[in-house]
């Protein structure tokens, strides 16, 4: 029985963490980093804020974890892509796409995973993010290259520059000031998906 009990309380616990952690995002997700205010948090997720603090000593250890936690869904959405038994163009075009549109369907989140200031224990992890998303795109380039499909570039410089260009291409607009409609937003990921692909392997096809 008392097995149980500390179960049972080690799992509210958990809940609760987890409770204030999505509240935290949400927050982000409506109004950026300025937005995830401590005691706005607490109002959020339903608890004091000293409650909070017990979690998280500071707001920027906070926006570290929302970070890791959105970046690693993220990335692990664009692996499963990489994983695919596809060619690797078609692999190419649909890790630019998903990523792209996932971004811009939830713009101001990603917004202020990709570009917003922050303090630099936050960007630390910001950077961490590109390198995984990076990972998956060398992954797909290494592959076109063993199948004579991509020239012979270096893989881990080639996804660098893919991921470096998609995320320059969507920050003018994910800011928050910019309003895009579905159209606009449907030239957008097209136009940085044909850039992408021109870049790897010389059109979109894939032809000289």
């Amino acid at each position: 029985m008392v097995y149980r009990r500390t179960e049972n309380a080690a799992q509210r616990l958990a809940d609760k963490r987890a409770r204030i952690l999505k509240a935290a995002r949400d927050l982000v997700a409506e109004g950026g980093w300025a937005a995830a205010q401590m005691d706005h948090v607490a109002d959020k997720a339903g608890v004091a804020t000293g409650t909070v603090y017990r979690y998280w000593p500071s707001k920027t250890e906070l926006c570290v974890e929302i970070v890791a936690t959105v970046s690693a869904r993220e990335v692990g959405i664009v692996k499963a892509v990489a994983d695919r038994k596809s060619p690797p163009i078609e692999k190419l075009s649909a890790a630019i796409h998903t990523f792209a549109s996932r971004a811009l369907r939830g713009r101001r989140l990603a917004y202020a995973l990709i570009a917003e200031p922050v303090d630099p224990e936050v960007e630390a992890v910001r950077l961490e993010y590109r390198a995984q998303l990076a990972h998956c795109f060398d992954r797909i380039v290494r592959e076109g290259i063993m199948r004579g499909i991509f020239p012979r570039l270096d893989p881990a410089v080639a996804a660098a520059c893919i991921v470096g260009a998609f995320m320059e291409a969507l920050i003018g607009p994910l800011a928050p000031a910019k309003g895009t409609g579905s159209r606009a937003n449907k030239h957008l990921i097209e136009q940085i998906t044909q850039f992408c692909l021109r870049a790897s392997v010389g059109s979109p096809a894939g032809k000289p």
